[in-house]
């Protein structure tokens, strides 16, 4: 299993979605705890490091959990996205080991990652996203 914190921003009917150098399929920003963290560090952390951004830290809102087969990963390696609603401050800017970020939609399913087709599916079923 491995253990992913997630952000959800959410503009215009669309889903801020990043892609990491080197690869093809775009993923929720955020990663991987660091032992100790908890969710909320792990997501404040992760979203600086990946776009430059400090999420308000009073604004943060538990959205759902969502299980899916890790992409790369052999068979029956699951990835388990624990996903945050949240706004910030700053101007988005891709670092780290990000090439860019897209705003992206149901229509863009193909792109994305098997854990954000399900959370994507999810937005779309509460009217969040087209």
């Amino acid at each position: 299993m491995i253990d992913k914190i997630a952000w959800i921003y959410i503009k215009d009917k669309k889903v801020l979605c990043t892609l990491s150098k080197g690869k093809n399929t775009y993923y929720s920003p955020g990663g991987k705890r660091e032992e100790g963290e908890t969710d909320e560090e792990t997501l404040i952390r992760e979203v600086k490091e990946e776009l430059s951004v400090d999420i308000k830290k009073d604004t943060i809102q538990y959205y759902g959990t969502f299980e899916a087969q890790a992409d790369g990963k052999g068979e029956g390696v699951i990835v388990k996205m624990t996903c945050y609603l949240a706004e910030y401050e700053g101007t988005l800017n891709p670092a780290s080991e990000i090439e860019k970020f897209d705003w992206l939609d149901t229509s863009h399913m193909d792109k994305i990652s098997l854990a954000g087709r399900l959370i994507f599916e999810d937005l779309k079923k509460q009217g969040l996203i087209s």
